[in-house]
């Protein structure tokens, strides 16, 4: 059984659903599982901690959960088009698993999500791919044989799946966001079976 990481920030619930619609992707092809991790907040305040589990949702990751994984799913909220400093606090930790070429040959996928439809996803999609590039990690977006993402008004992109929430995070996820999130993570499930074969 391989063991796929979906790694995610959601201090808004938008990401999350989409790591939960990835990891249902995952589930479905036999021989691989999903497991769901997050981050905390990174605080401008140096006194300021969070509890060392969250209060709800996934755990927070650990660097041993990078070397467990036979792939890895990242997902960030947009923040200036970027990914958010939580998730890029918890990269510029991974120095040790760069050196020890832990991720190298490992499939990686990255998703967002954003209020507005020009919010600026596919630059936090990019964004989110440099530090994962530079782990030697093979990454996939989402291929044009998907007919969502020619005939979605939401999100989708070919960088990563994607949602657009509304500016009060009030909009559900859509039928062509929940199939791309799917689809993304049958994708990711398939590519790592094929590279541990």
């Amino acid at each position: 059984m391989l063991d796929l990481l979906v790694l995610y920030y959601s201090p808004s619930g938008s990401v999350c659903e989409l790591a939960r619609q990835i990891a249902r992707g995952i589930d479905s092809v036999e021989g691989c599982q999903a497991f769901l991790r997050t981050v905390p907040k990174v605080s401008a305040v140096c006194e300021a901690v969070e509890a060392d589990l969250p209060e709800k949702g996934a755990p927070y990751a650990e660097m041993e959960d990078l070397k467990r994984c036979a792939g890895l799913a990242l997902g960030s909220p947009t923040r200036f088009g970027n990914m958010a400093a939580s998730l890029k606090y918890f990269w510029d930790g991974t120095g040790n698993l760069w050196q020890e070429g832990t991720l190298v040959g490992k499939p990686a996928t990255v998703f967002t999500s954003s209020a507005s439809m020009h919010g600026g996803q596919e630059s936090t999609l990019l964004s989110m791919m440099l530090p994962l590039l530079h782990h030697g990690m093979v990454l996939l977006g989402l291929p044009y044989t998907l007919a969502e993402l020619t005939t979605t008004e939401s999100g989708g992109t070919p960088y990563g799946s994607s949602h657009v929430s509304g500016a009060r995070h009030e909009k559900s996820l859509s039928i062509h966001e929940r199939k791309l999130a799917f689809s993304q993570g049958e994708q990711l499930a398939r590519t790592a079976i094929k590279l541990n074969a």
